[in-house]
């Protein structure tokens, strides 16, 4: 049994647009009479998932247990960020019975795992348990597989081909820190897409555990909460491809914000943001949107060419203000040509 003095977290890990919000949101609603805390890391400027998680406070997970780190990789600001926000939610008038971590899309897990063992902290929390959302889709698609023999086959034909990508690295990396891993979006494949998606899985985790297909976040807390897996204490058999650097970087990555003005054709930001995907490899795009004559804000969140795009919340006294964070791999990012493409 876990040491009932420590307080236990959960890290969610997964690549961008995994489905991880809505997961927290989810447990938010669904606590099983814990009450909870959640630090929430966004690779951007823009806090969408922070505010998407605000907006569903209440009595178990109050605004103030809330907190969001922007603007900067978890796994890369342990000491300035993460200590000091853990420390700091430790010290609530109420101590959290639970804490969730959502990292960002980017961020490697290990790194954070080993942030627990720094003496100001090891004693009063453990990890209760590394939970990986993989998008079912995606996998089945083969977009961050690691076949050897076909990515060898390939290599052979084509001497130009490097399928070893960033985003390959840090999916095995999620992948294999991980002590349960749930397919998301599983409403949108098949039995057959959804075997290959377990299949692939399979093959990049370095040990057996369990897979469990999830649709819109909807799953009993009780599979993924209470894991008492102690993964500070269990690293070795979570391998990754930066063990031995004392670092990382997100090089590799690049993030740029756009404002827009007010818009009067959603239809079209949608069709834009598809082209986005297709034209300049546009991994991510998440933010709000003001639309003429609407009172509630539009969130927009898309993932390669799926878009998603519905009114949240009223905009009450905020500014009506639009903005864009748009994520690519670095040699993908071309402001300009992005801006152009939405019409800024």
């Amino acid at each position: 049994m876990t040491d009932l003095n420590k307080i236990p977290v959960t890290v969610i890990t997964g690549f961008l647009g995994s489905g991880k919000t809505t997961l927290v949101r989810h447990l938010m609603q669904n606590p099983q009479g814990r009450r909870l805390a959640v630090l929430v890391n966004e690779f951007g400027t823009v806090g969408v998932d922070g505010e998407i998680l605000k907006a569903c406070a209440d009595e178990n997970c109050p605004e103030e247990n809330i907190v969001e780190l922007a603007n900067g990789c978890i796994c890369c600001t342990v000491a300035d960020d993460f200590i000091p926000t853990i420390e700091a939610l430790m010290a609530l008038p109420q101590k959290p019975d639970h804490i969730v971590i959502e990292t960002s899309g980017l961020a490697l897990p290990k790194p954070l795992l080993k942030a627990f063992e720094w003496p100001a902290i090891r004693s009063r929390i453990t990890v209760d348990g590394v939970v990986a959302l993989a998008d079912a889709e995606a996998v089945a698609a083969g977009r961050f597989a690691s076949n050897v023999a076909a990515v060898e086959a390939q290599r052979l034909a084509d001497d130009a081909l490097d399928h070893e990508t960033p985003l390959s690295e840090v999916f095995e990396d999620q992948i294999s820190c991980a002590d349960i891993i749930l397919l998301t979006k599983a409403d949108l494949v098949d039995e057959a897409q959804m075997q290959k998606a377990r299949d692939v899985i399979a093959a990049e985790s370095p040990r057996k555990v369990s897979v469990v297909p999830v649709s819109e976040g909807n799953i009993d807390p009780r599979v993924i909460l209470g894991l008492e897996a102690a993964a500070e204490d269990d690293l070795d058999t979570r391998p990754s491809h930066h063990d031995g650097h004392h670092d990382h970087e997100h090089d590799d990555f690049d993030t740029i914000m756009i404002d827009l003005p007010e818009i009067d054709d959603t239809d079209a930001l949608k069709s834009a943001i598809e082209a986005l995907a297709r034209s300049h490899d546009v991994l991510r795009v998440k933010g709000y949107i003001a639309v003429k004559g609407k009172p509630m804000r539009m969130l927009v969140q898309a993932v390669g060419e799926r878009v998603r795009m519905q009114y949240d919340t009223p905009w009450g006294g905020r500014p009506r203000v639009s903005s864009l964070v748009v994520i690519a791999e670095h040699d993908h990012i071309d402001p300009p040509a992005i801006r152009a493409a939405l019409g800024v």
